[in-house]
């Protein structure tokens, strides 16, 4: 698949995590995955987070993550409505105070909430 070219894949655990090096706001992300059989890159622990962040070093480029905030709740969770096991949060952050119901990983790893219309660096998980 057009994902696995150049060598653009981190393997943790289970998990493979790819990008096709595009662009795309939250909903094109996530369709592109599920597209290609996976979903937008999904991290539950401090491994699987270095992995995506090494892809977006190498890209210099933010990533979406699988992570929204509920309309109702305002919580984040996970986007199959899981609540989250792990969090990396960038200082003060989320801060959007429910205007900013996406996710996005810095290149140092950490996370910050977004508006979702933005173009980012696709990363899938599978």
């Amino acid at each position: 698949s057009a994902l696995a070219l150049n060598g653009k894949i981190r393997e943790v655990g289970e998990k493979v995590f790819a990008t096709n090096g595009k662009k795309a706001d939250f909903a094109s992300a996530l369709r592109s995955c599920e597209e290609a059989g996976g979903t937008l890159a999904t991290p539950m622990n401090e491994e699987e987070n270095k992995a995506i962040m090494d892809i977006v070093k190498q890209y210099k480029q933010y990533a979406y993550l699988g992570i929204k905030e509920w309309e109702t709740s305002g919580q984040f969770t996970y986007i199959t409505g899981m609540p989250l096991s792990y969090t990396k949060w960038h200082q003060y952050e989320p801060n959007g105070k429910g205007k900013e119901k996406c996710v996005e990983m810095y290149k140092d790893g950490s996370w910050n909430d977004k508006k979702c219309n933005l173009y980012r660096l696709t990363v899938c998980e599978f």
